[in-house]
Parts: structure tokens; C-alpha cells; sequence
């Protein structure tokens, strides 16, 4: 007997970004670094090209927001988790950094504005290491990441999913909120931190300071999106997508779900962190508003409208949503939530692939309409052959 070598040919590892990815992702890269500044900072205010200080603002929150929705389309897209507690990894982040600026605005020995009011005499043992810009940028990660990290071990290890994780994670957001909005916490009450003056000893309150934040979350922005990529691209984003769409399959050919899980769910907190981090500077506030649960709610939306498990598709949406409300809560702000509700509920009856997808989609659309009228066509012809035939024997007849 001989015997037979079976050859098993894998797929091959898919390509980070193709020619056309590395082209928008550079082009990207151009506008943010140096034509947005440009046309801010050299192009005179009378000038139709010139971007005004409020537009560069604007548009770095929304940069901050689309990290959120990469962030939440990681775990929900890709693998089949919906959170609806991120709001609280974007406002613990949000608060590190407040808190660093509430140090330098009040000067290496003294005490923040708002714990001279309530007559403390002495820093929270959580406020040791706000005094250290290194410090922050280390607990902007490692706060968020800790505390979901602590919360995911627990839920993924008893199995909780679905709605019912959903609600959970709503409702830790929610606790959290009613915990900052007490003064005794130290983290400012219901007003949260603001009146910051500083940055590592740079005014916080110029032009060049505005663009500068606005450039570093273009790049955070960027960066995320590459690290996603890689992920997604890897075995272990494979292994992740295999969780979302067969889990217990995935756990009979040999997958421990919880490492994969938590992993990816200690990532997306650490993005949210980061994001918040970028937000509270160009905002000037962080409060505990920031942690309600309509906010963590709007993460999902972004990452609906725009689609999900494609990445691009995230951003977009946090984008569009946005630049809608900016526009809707001026115009006619008693309408926004309506209009939030009526887009999330198109989006999911008609639209389940997202704005990303939308071409493709009404491409299907137009290739199935033409499948259905061809055969009428064919039988309306049938059918008229058969009138024809009839009339020439009668008159035959």
C-alpha cells in the first residue's frame, strides 16, 4: 500500500491595506499634518479657504469620537459583543487628563479650585500621580484598561452575553455617573474640572495650541486605525470574527473564548481612554454628563450608521452623526433625538450593512429589481405569441 501526502493549502495572510488604503491612509495623513494647519494658521481669516478656529475644534472632537466608534466596532463588528457602557472608558480617560490640568493650572503646591471650596486641606490618594504628565499618559491607558479589564474577567467568565451583557455594561456606566457627581469622590461633583490654563507649561488657550491638539488626534486617530487593521488581519482577528459568528464551534476545535474576548474588550477601553484623553483639552471640561448613557448609546449609533465590522465604516459614521447634530442642535434642536431614533431604525430595517456599504447595496438592489422583471418580460412575450397564434386560427377557421 502507498501511502498519499494531503496536501492543505491555508489562506493567505491578508495584506494590511492595499494600494488604494495606502493612498487615502497618506493623503489622510497630509491633510491632517499639514493642510488643515495651513489653512488655519497662514490663510487669513477673510479668505473662503480659511478654516476657522471653531472648525478645527469641531472637527478634532469628531476625530475623538470616531476612535470611540473604531473602538466599539472591534468588539461589536468584529466580535459580536454590544456595549453600551463605553462612555465610561471615554470619561475615565477624559478625567486623568482633567486632572493633570487641574494640577498645572493650580501650580505645584496648591490645591485645585474646586477643593479650595470645599475646604480641603490636603490631595486624594488618587490624585498621588496627577502631578506627572508621564504618569497621566500612562493611567489614560491603564485606568480604563484596569477597570474593564476587572468588569470583562467576571462577565465573560460567567458567560453573560447579548442584551443582558448590554444592560450590565449600561448599567456600571450609570453607577458610575451617581459615584462623580458626589463631591466628597474629589473629582469636582457635578461640575466636574475645567479652567485649564496649560499644557507642560504652554498656554492650553492659543491658536498653535488648538492645532497641535487637533493634529495629535488626527495621528491617534490614524495609528488606531492601523493597529485595528492589524489586528482584524491576524489569526487572532480570525479567531475573534470565529467567536462572533460560532462560538461554541470555535470552543470544540480548541479556542478558549475568555482570553479573546477580554483581550479585545481590555483594547477597546484603552482606545476610548485615549480618546477621551485628546477630548478633554480641546473641550476645556470633563464631567460626569460625559459617562450618561445616552453618550454610550451615540457610540453605538456611530458605529451602525457607518457599518459595522469594516472600520472605515465607523468613522464615517461618527463623522456624519456628528456633523448632523452640530448642525440639527442649532437648527431646530428639539428634533435631534427623534431624527438619532428614525436614523438608527433605518439604518437596521433597511440599511444593515451601514453608509459604507450603501453602493454595493443599491447595486443589489437595482441587479434584483432587473431579475424579477426579466421573466414578466418573457411572459408577457409568451403570452402574446399565444394571442397572435390564437387570432390566426380563427381567421383561418
Amino acid at each position: 500500500m502507498t501511502s498519499q501526502s494531503i496536501s492543505i493549502e491555508l489562506p493567505k495572510p491578508e495584506q494590511l491595506l492595499s494600494a488604494k488604503g495606502w493612498t487615502a491612509f497618506l493623503l489622510a495623513l497630509i491633510v491632517i499634518c499639514a493642510v488643515a494647519p495651513a489653512l488655519n494658521l497662514l490663510v487669513p481669516e477673510g479668505s473662503a479657504l480659511h478654516l476657522s478656529d471653531y472648525m478645527v475644534g469641531l472637527l478634532g472632537k469628531f476625530m475623538c469620537y470616531a476612535i470611540c466608534a473604531l473602538a466599539i466596532d472591534l468588539i461589536w463588528g468584529y466580535t459580536g459583543i454590544l456595549s453600551l457602557g463605553h462612555g465610561l472608558f471615554f470619561a475615565l480617560g477624559g478625567y486623568v487628563m482633567g486632572m493633570y490640568l487641574m494640577r498645572e493650572a493650580a501650580g505645584p503646591d496648591a490645591l485645585p479650585a474646586f477643593m479650595g471650596f470645599l475646604d480641603w486641606k490636603a490631595l486624594p490618594w488618587h490624585w498621588a500621580l496627577s502631578g506627572s504628565f508621564v504618569a497621566t499618559v500612562l493611567l489614560v491607558f491603564l485606568v480604563p484598561g484596569l477597570i474593564g479589564g476587572v468588569f470583562g474577567y467576571f462577565a465573560f467568565r460567567s458567560r453573560i452575553k447579548g442584551v443582558y451583557f448590554s444592560i450590565i455594561t449600561q448599567a456600571l456606566t450609570y453607577a458610575a455617573m451617581l459615584l462623580f457627581f458626589r463631591n466628597e469622590t474629589g473629582f469636582g461633583g457635578n461640575n466636574g474640572f475645567t479652567g485649564f490654563k496649560s499644557i507642560l507649561g504652554y498656554s492650553i488657550n492659543t491658536q498653535g495650541m488648538h492645532v497641535l491638539l487637533f493634529a495629535l488626534s488626527g495621528l491617534a486617530l490614524l495609528a488606531c486605525f492601523l493597529f485595528s487593521r492589524w489586528l482584524i488581519c491576524s489569526k487572532y482577528g480570525r479567531v475573534l470574527q470565529a467567536v462572533r459568528d460560532a462560538e461554541t464551534r470555535t470552543m470544540f476545535c480548541g479556542y478558549n473564548p475568555l482570553p479573546y474576548k477580554l483581550s479585545i474588550w481590555v483594547i477597546s477601553a484603552m482606545m476610548c481612554g485615549l480618546a477621551g484623553a485628546l477630548y478633554v483639552p480641546q473641550v476645556g471640561i470633563i464631567n460626569p454628563s460625559e459617562m450618561s448613557v445616552g453618550n454610550s448609546i451615540e457610540m453605538a449609533v456611530w458605529t451602525a450608521v457607518g457599518g459595522r465590522a469594516s472600520l472605515v465604516g465607523p468613522i464615517m459614521g461618527a463623522f456624519v452623526v456628528n456633523g448632523g447634530k452640530s448642525w440639527l442642535t442649532v437648527a431646530a434642536p428639539e428634533y435631534w433625538l427623534y431624527v438619532l431614533g428614525a436614523l438608527f431604525i433605518v439604518v437596521t430595517l433597511f440599511m444593515p450593512g451601514g453608509l459604507i456599504r450603501l453602493p454595493q447595496q443599491i447595486k443589489q438592489w437595482n441587479e434584483k429589481r432587473k431579475a424579477q422583471s426579466t421573466p414578466s418580460r418573457a411572459s408577457d412575450a409568451v403570452v402574446q405569441e399565444a394571442g397572435t397564434a390564437s387570432s390566426l386560427k380563427g381567421a383561418s377557421a
